[in-house]
Parts: C-alpha cells; sequence; structure tokens
C-alpha cells in the first residue's frame, strides 16, 4: 500500500517538475520576443547555416546563395 502512495506521488512530482520546466521555456521565449523590436529574432535564415544547408540553396527572404551572406545587410540576416 505504501509503495502505490510513493510512486503516485513520484509521478505528481514528476508532472508538476515537467510542467514547470515547460513554463520556464516558453517564459523565455516570450520575453525574448517581448524584448526584441518588432518581437523579430534576427538572424534566424537557415540558409546562413551549413549544417542546415548542405546543398547551398538560396535564401527565402532575400535570393542570395550562403557564400554572399557575409556582405548581406537585410535586417533579417543581421
Amino acid at each position: 500500500m505504501k509503495s502505490i502512495i510513493f510512486v503516485k506521488i513520484f509521478k505528481m512530482k514528476l508532472i508538476l517538475i515537467t510542467i514547470l520546466l515547460l513554463a520556464i521555456g516558453v517564459a523565455g521565449i516570450a520575453i525574448k520576443i517581448w524584448s526584441k523590436k518588432d518581437g523579430k529574432f534576427a538572424g534566424t535564415c537557415a540558409s546562413q547555416n551549413p549544417m542546415l544547408n548542405k546543398n547551398g540553396e538560396t535564401c527565402g527572404f532575400c535570393g542570395k546563395t550562403p557564400d554572399e551572406f557575409s556582405d548581406c545587410n537585410e535586417p533579417q540576416h543581421s
């Protein structure tokens, strides 16, 4: 009987810790969006990252290839 209660308490603690960690993560993202001008993340173009763009595809925003980003002045790439 005691082991069943212990398991229920353990599961409840685990659920509460999980919810707390998720809430902290969501709050962190919300604070980052809130603190940025116009709520936009800077430099989120996946075309700049060679690990994500292995085929050298062009950017969806400006059409530049990954090797052209060194002189890119687009505000979404800064």
